[in-house]
């Protein structure tokens, strides 16, 4: 017995069938904003009949853009206003803008957010420094504490911050807890269990459970924020783990740079994380202690850069292509991962031809294979046209970092890869001032002074095998 039998049951599973084939690519037309993205799709749904329709509807739809619509622009709303009154409260006339305006008009445009000045940005080098400072800012909290990381180990590192989170909420401060689901794993038991067991308001963000595996599995949110009594926050791209603190005998040592930041632009990094709480928490956070006058510090102006899969996407990406066609001097890089969109790898070879001076700066071995051997195109290609790449020894170099001309600076979660810039949820904070820049500038230059550079004669030297390895590793380009 087969379809052929019944005829009437044959057409209406056919036409069923197409007519769902029919909506998906007419919703990849009407959603999908690269024409590639377009392309691929429509071939899959109309070459896989039925298969290609649902491999579109689990992994092609972004739900994420509709569920967090609304709460973006609420509290987007929530951070121009807070901005307006930052700037009030921080005279303008004792910190002037001499910075690079056009550069500062993109960044406003992209976001909606306005620079923000007197500010006090301190770079804390290496897990040790990083961890003290979070962890005294938690000890003398005395209202709010809300903290997003991507990873948090139950460790030595993990254990700590545990404790100190406790201890805050046993003296009456309110505390909250995001992590990403994905990374809330990498330890067993999770950290996540362990707080929950002692009474801590914590949970995670998008869980992977199937079903929702298939729609959310890329969907992770990578931030790395702290913000106590809405006063001082920290972000970065450090995760709270053992292997940060570079002890003797880590399984598994990082070395990263860490931020903290003083001034009005701590809204921006408590906008973001109230966001993110409500959406994965389902609790809107409005009391008036979550929301207090930051004020003036420091010399620095900032922005923050809030990127993901939503309304946000490609705000960082837009960012770092300013910053690069407005370079005149120098750009500096430091990236874990480094396998950049065609946009941005014309950007810095078009900077480079410019006789801008095009420093990137790269682990010697980079801990998802994949990532190094795919990362060999993207190199080879800006090393053709006067880029200079380094290759940073071990501990494996986790530090984000983007300098722009002595004056401008990119510091955050975002690596340079698709799935930083394209499929997790980021923040940056772009900064204007010379001291913090300078600072960067010369923790960099010590790790260059460090470092091997790499020549196009290294790249032709490698084995047959080798070259076909990362050839096929570009393939996985947009995954990884």
């Amino acid at each position: 017995m087969t379809l052929s039998d019944y005829p009437i049951l044959a057409v209406s599973l056919a036409l069923t069938e197409r007519s769902f084939a029919i909506w998906a690519s007419l919703h990849a037309v009407l959603k999908k904003q690269e024409t590639r993205a377009v392309i691929g799709w429509v071939g899959l749904i109309w070459l896989s009949p039925l298969v290609g329709s649902i491999l579109y509807y689990l992994f092609g739809i972004n739900r994420i853009e509709r569920r967090g619509e609304k709460i973006l622009n609420k509290i987007k709303e929530s951070a121009c206003d807070q901005a307006r009154k930052s700037c009030q409260a921080a005279d303008l006339n004792l910190t002037p803008f001499r910075f690079n305006q056009q550069l500062a008009n993109i960044g406003k445009s992209i976001t909606g957010f306005d620079l923000l000045p007197g500010n006090k940005i301190t770079p804390l080098n290496k897990g040790a420094c990083a961890y003290a400072a979070m962890l005294d800012a938690i000890r003398n909290a005395s209202s709010t504490i809300g903290l997003c990381s991507y990873i948090f180990d139950y460790d030595k590192a993990g254990r700590q911050f545990i404790d100190a989170l406790v201890e805050a909420q046993e003296r009456g401060v309110e505390v909250r807890v995001l992590v990403d689901h994905v990374g809330s794993r990498y330890s067993k038991p999770t950290s996540v269990k362990i707080m929950q067991e002692r009474g801590l308001k914590v949970t995670t963000f998008l869980p992977t459970n199937v079903p929702v595996l298939a729609a959310y599995a890329n969907l992770r949110n990578h931030r790395k924020i702290l913000v106590v009594d809405g006063m001082v926050g920290f972000t970065g791209g450090m995760n709270i783990r053992e292997g940060c603190l570079e002890e003797p005998g880590s399984t598994y040592p990082v070395q990263d740079i860490h931020f903290q930041f003083d001034g009005p632009v701590v809204d921006h990094l408590q906008d973001a994380f109230l966001a993110d709480w409500e959406f994965a928490a389902n609790e809107e956070l409005s009391s008036e202690k979550w929301f207090q006058m930051t004020p003036a510090l420091g010399e620095t102006w900032a922005r923050g850069i809030p990127d993901g899969p939503d309304a946000d996407i490609d705000n960082i990406k837009l960012v770092m292509l300013g910053a690069i066609s407005s370079a005149r001097r120098s750009v500096d890089i430091v990236t874990p991962y480094f396998i950049p969109e065609e946009e941005l790898v014309s950007a810095l070879n078009i900077a480079a031809m410019r006789g801008v001076d095009v420093r990137i700066l790269v682990p010697s071995a980079v801990n998802i294979r994949a990532v190094q051997w795919a990362s060999m195109d993207p190199i080879g290609r800006i090393l053709q046209r006067g880029c200079k790449v380094f290759q940073s020894p071990p501990p494996f170099d986790h530090t984000k970092v983007m300098l722009v001309d002595g004056e401008w600076s990119l510091v955050g979660s975002s690596n340079w890869d698709p799935r930083s810039l394209r499929l997790n949820f980021e923040f940056n904070v772009e900064c204007y001032g010379k001291e913090l820049n300078s600072q960067l500038s010369e923790l960099i230059e010590e790790k260059i002074a460090l470092s091997r550079e790499m020549t196009t004669e290294d790249l032709a030297a490698r084995s047959s095998m080798a070259k076909l390895r990362d050839g096929i590793a570009r393939l996985a380009t947009p995954y990884l």
